[in-house]
C-alpha cells in the first residue's frame, strides 16, 4: 500500500479521493487532492502552520468536516496548504495544515473550491489501507 491522491468525475464538480496506510493518512491525502483542484500542491511551500480542530457523528461526516474546514481556512486566510499532519481520536481530529498565502502569478489557481458536498461520501478500510473520499463543489 502506498499513499496517494486522485481526482474523479463527477458531472460539473470534482471528486477527491485520498488512499492511505491509516485512516489518518487517507485523509491527510484526501486534503492534498483538495488542494491539487485548485494548484499543484508541490509548488506550495510550507511557510505556515494552521491548525483545525473538527469532530462529528461519524468518519465520513468527520471528513467532509475537515475538507469544509480548510476551504475556510483557505478562504479566510487567502492561504494554500500542501502538507497536513492529522490525528484521530474517535470521532476528533486534530490536524496541522503547512502552507503559504496565495501567490496568484505563482500557483495560478485553476479553480475555486466552494465546498465539500456529501455526495460519494465514503471512508472505508482497504484490503492493505484506508479510503477517504468525496465531492468537492467548484
Amino acid at each position: 500500500m502506498y499513499k496517494h491522491w486522485e481526482h474523479f468525475e463527477h458531472g460539473a464538480d470534482i471528486g477527491v479521493r485520498g488512499v492511505g496506510a491509516s485512516k489518518a493518512e487517507a485523509f491527510e491525502q484526501a486534503a492534498l487532492a483538495l488542494t491539487a483542484v485548485i494548484t499543484d500542491p508541490l509548488g506550495v511551500d510550507e511557510r505556515e502552520t494552521v491548525h483545525i480542530r473538527c469532530e462529528a457523528a461519524d468518519d465520513e461526516l468527520l471528513l467532509a468536516n475537515w475538507l469544509n474546514a480548510l476551504v475556510r481556512e483557505m478562504t479566510a486566510r487567502r492561504m494554500l496548504f500542501a502538507r497536513f499532519h492529522v490525528q484521530l481520536n474517535g470521532r476528533r481530529l486534530e490536524a496541522r495544515a503547512l502552507g503559504e498565502p496565495i501567490s496568484t502569478p505563482r500557483h495560478q489557481p485553476a479553480l475555486a473550491v466552494k465546498g465539500v458536498t456529501y455526495v460519494a461520501l465514503r471512508v472505508a478500510p482497504l484490503h492493505d489501507g484506508w479510503l477517504a473520499q468525496t465531492v468537492v463543489d467548484v
